[in-house]
């Protein structure tokens, strides 16, 4: 059987985008650490870099439930943080001010991915409280649910076990 070459959202071919705001990323997140360290909808993921073995910090969107932490790839398998758990999957993360060792794992089964953004949705590209109160407890969430069903066909989910 011939595997399916997997397909990169058009995101990917965009990745020079968060790459070139690295510093300007890393500046932000030291600014507002307090903040971002505690916020709902986002944590702090911090991976072992695939090639200098030093840690590398990143401030993504997420869902919580009890002991995981829930992850999209706005750029498929270009993100650096992919690259560096599919090397090594032991990670750290900052969630709710706390910071916990953690297993990451690609989910890429496309019913999985879906199983998982169904039960726990979130707004990935606006990761403010207010804004998921709103999409989650009023009749925009099967939209919302509609919507992570597509976009997560081309785009690996993680599960983070914490």
């Amino acid at each position: 059987m011939v595997p399916t070459p997997r397909v990169e959202p058009f995101a990917a071919r965009l990745h020079f985008i968060p790459r070139s705001m690295r510093r300007v990323q890393a500046a932000l997140v030291d600014s507002q650490r307090d903040y971002f360290s505690r916020a709902p909808g986002w944590v702090l993921l911090t991976t072992t870099g695939r090639r200098t073995g030093l840690p590398r910090e990143t401030l993504l969107p997420c869902a919580r439930s009890d002991n995981h932490i829930f992850l999209i790839s706005t750029y498929g398998w270009q993100s650096d943080w992919i690259r560096n758990i599919r090397k090594n999957p032991k990670v750290q993360v900052t969630s709710n001010g706390v910071v916990v060792s953690g297993h990451a794992k690609m989910i890429e089964d496309l019913d999985d991915k879906t199983r998982i953004v169904s039960e726990h949705p979130f707004v990935p590209f606006a990761p403010f409280e207010l804004v998921n109160a709103v999409a989650l407890t009023t009749v925009t969430r099967p939209l919302l649910v509609a919507f992570l069903r597509r976009w997560v066909a081309s785009r690996p989910v993680v599960l983070i076990r914490t």
